[in-house]
């Protein structure tokens, strides 16, 4: 008889969750568990609810985590249990929309090019002329490089989800000289341990904050500012939105994007912010 952890695990897996996604869901489910000193079906939808009620208002915990742990209970309430989730009558909380902090085309360059090491510099350019999510940069292999079309094939990014995406000239300069240097086995970047073994997302995010030290910049950000960044000078450049969401991979457009007239570009016409400075 599989133990209720594996049969949440495994109806997880069975949605093809994340690696992340699935992590953050056992983890609110054990932070519940915890609470009360109860296995999870031994929590009741009241005790549940008095469980976000205290985080929420004495922990001020974020929208993230209420939602997470509302969904994490939703599948094992549903699909584990077999409970049924109409009863339950948990509203979720609404996700406070907040701009993203956005560098100028500058600052960006200047992040880009303040560290020496063409390791460190691959890395950060990539993600800025490409878009790339944190994830994605530590995922990709020498092969989703195609050189020949200009474009980025990133496997599993946004969604679960397969797409190409541009491939700047300058970064793919910058790309032959690293892979000169370094020759990575396996992925494209790797790190200190065993051969072959996968670069971090937290010596990326070191790697980024030193450069925004040795560069000046101020502004908090974070891996991500830098794609926030990539759409915001593409659209500045005049790029269809309709072409943005396709090249991140987003599944839905926001509200205001319907009212972009549509143009048609290919990818081979998109030009990465970094090859468009003069």
């Amino acid at each position: 008889m599989k133990s209720l952890q594996e049969r949440m695990l495994h109806e997880m897996q069975r949605r093809n969750y994340s690696v992340r996604t699935i992590n953050s869901y056992q983890s609110c489910l054990k932070s519940l568990s915890n609470y009360y000193q109860l296995p999870w079906d031994k929590i009741s939808i009241e005790q549940i609810k008095a469980y976000l009620h205290y985080y929420i208002i004495e922990k001020s915990c974020s929208t993230s985590f209420t939602n997470q742990t509302i969904s994490a209970v939703k599948i094992l309430h549903s699909d584990v249990l077999k409970i049924g989730w109409n009863k339950l009558d948990i509203k979720r909380s609404k996700r406070q929309k907040q701009l993203p902090v956005v560098l100028s085309k500058q600052e960006a360059l200047s992040i880009v090019h303040a560290l020496e090491n063409i390791k460190h510099k691959a890395i950060l350019m990539i993600g800025y002329s490409a878009g790339l999510r944190i994830g994605e940069v530590i995922n990709l292999k020498a092969d989703h490089i195609d050189s020949k079309r200009m474009q980025i094939r990133i496997i599993g990014g946004k969604g679960r989800k397969d797409r190409n995406t541009i491939l700047s000239q300058t970064a793919l300069e910058a790309l032959r000289r690293y892979y000169k240097a370094y020759q990575p086995k396996q992925w494209l970047f790797e790190g200190w341990g065993p051969k072959g073994s996968q670069y971090s997302t937290t010596s990326i995010s070191k790697v980024l904050h030193k450069a925004c030290r040795e560069a000046g910049v101020k502004k908090k950000i974070t891996f991500h500012t830098l794609s926030h960044s990539f759409v915001t000078h593409l659209l500045e450049q005049g790029t269809s939105i309709y072409v943005i969401q396709r090249l991140l991979g987003h599944s839905h457009i926001s509200t205001s994007s319907m009212y972009v007239h549509v143009q048609q570009h290919s990818l081979d016409q998109v030009i990465s912010p970094i090859d468009a400075v003069s």
